[in-house]
């Protein structure tokens, strides 16, 4: 099991993407702010810069219009860009992390050392059950690479990322065979047929992540059976999803209290 308190809230780029309550996103500012708030999970988009270390930016230039890859990850901390093992090890060990990570074109042609993938591994092995991992993408060979990898790197549970207009049907299918653990989609695949959607991918063994459900979207999905949410309003998902949860339990997730 991926997500013990269901449906999980999971903080999306940090405490939301932009800059919700003056945490820019995917910063360790905003990591930390959305562990303060005791949801169970963060999601973070790594990227690789030129020098191959994994930074933490989703789009694929920065905010001056750089490429990222074409600058070092020393460059790209003078643009406020943070590397991924500064936010990993700030932030507490009670909270998982669902790494979203951005593969680029040039994960085609350079050599297996250098791509996106290996180096993913590599911070895997380097933070190997520090925590609980979710490493996702929307690029499905980057889940199967760390498939046959997992000697290396330990049990991560691993997930397929799908746009907003790729068919759920079929997003359940591809995850299934292609052997994963979650299926992470855009929340607008799921308003039709949602139950059937998670019904099939439940008894396929798989566990489902919507984005970026608003507080009531969140609250019609978890009663559909969501396995976890990943949300830009903490508080108005934590809010929207209490009378979900036991009346012993956080929304945020008891496992904090409980010191897991």
């Amino acid at each position: 099991m991926i997500f013990d308190t269901k449906p999980a809230i999971v903080g999306h780029r940090g405490y939301g993407t932009g800059s919700p309550g003056g945490f820019r996103e995917n910063s360790v500012e905003s990591f930390l702010a959305a562990a303060r708030s005791g949801i169970p999970w963060v999601e973070l988009d790594a990227r690789r810069s030129r020098d191959g270390e994994l930074v933490l930016w989703h789009d694929p230039v920065t905010p001056a219009g750089q490429p990222v890859i074409s600058l070092t990850a020393d460059e790209l901390a003078a643009a406020g860009i943070v590397r991924l093992a500064q936010v990993l090890t700030a932030l507490p060990a009670s909270v998982s992390v669902d790494i979203d990570v951005k593969t680029v074109i040039e994960d085609a042609t350079d050599p297996q050392p250098q791509r996106t993938h290996a180096l993913i591994a590599r911070a895997l092995r380097e933070f190997r059950e520090t925590r609980q991992f979710l490493v996702s993408s929307f690029d499905p060979s980057l889940p199967v690479y760390l498939a046959d990898r997992k000697a290396e790197t330990g049990d991560v549970a691993l997930g397929w990322i799908t746009e907003d207009n790729y068919p759920a049907s079929h997003a359940v299918s591809g995850a299934a065979n292609l052997g994963l653990n979650a299926l992470c989609v855009h929340t607008g695949t799921l308003r039709t047929y949602p139950r059937r959607v998670l019904d099939f991918a439940h008894r396929a063994g798989l566990e489902v992540m919507a984005w970026s459900p608003e507080p009531g979207e969140a609250l019609q999905l978890g009663r559909y059976g969501i396995d976890a949410v990943c949300v830009n309003d903490i508080p108005g998902a934590q809010a929207a999803l209490k009378p979900l949860y036991p009346a012993r339990e956080n929304p945020a997730g008891a496992h904090l209290r409980a010191g897991r």
